[in-house]
């Protein structure tokens, strides 16, 4: 991480990983039961403490589409680290596997600022 970067988040204590997923209607069901079982798994993780899943109001999906936010809550940036090296690739490539193009992730990673 860069110097500004670290400055910017503080002492970098805690961090919120969040997974943003945009999935085919017609897989929703079985998507969900899989992804509650993944969820449970990586908060098996070192540093992981908890996650929340959410399904997303506004903006709404487009027509036969489902939308769903994943807030992961982690103990700081070095336990997120060493989840996207160590685990990440396994895990999201199971979800591949049995998904395939019919969902799309985006990610991005929260801190929190002091006040």
């Amino acid at each position: 991480m860069s110097a500004a970067r670290a400055d910017a988040a503080g002492d970098m204590a805690g961090a919120i990983y969040e997974v943003n997923l945009d999935l085919d209607a017609a897989i929703a069901d079985d998507y969900l039961a899989w992804l509650r079982e993944h969820i449970a798994q990586i908060c098996a993780l070192p540093g992981f403490l908890g996650a929340t899943l959410h399904l997303v109001a506004d903006p709404l999906a487009e027509p036969g589409r489902r939308a769903l936010c994943v807030q992961y809550r982690l103990r700081d940036q070095a336990a997120l680290d060493d989840y996207l090296r160590d685990h990440a690739p396994r895990l999201r490539a199971d979800g591949m596997a049995r998904f395939g193009g019919k969902f799309s992730a985006s990610r991005r990673i929260l801190h929190p600022i002091a006040n």
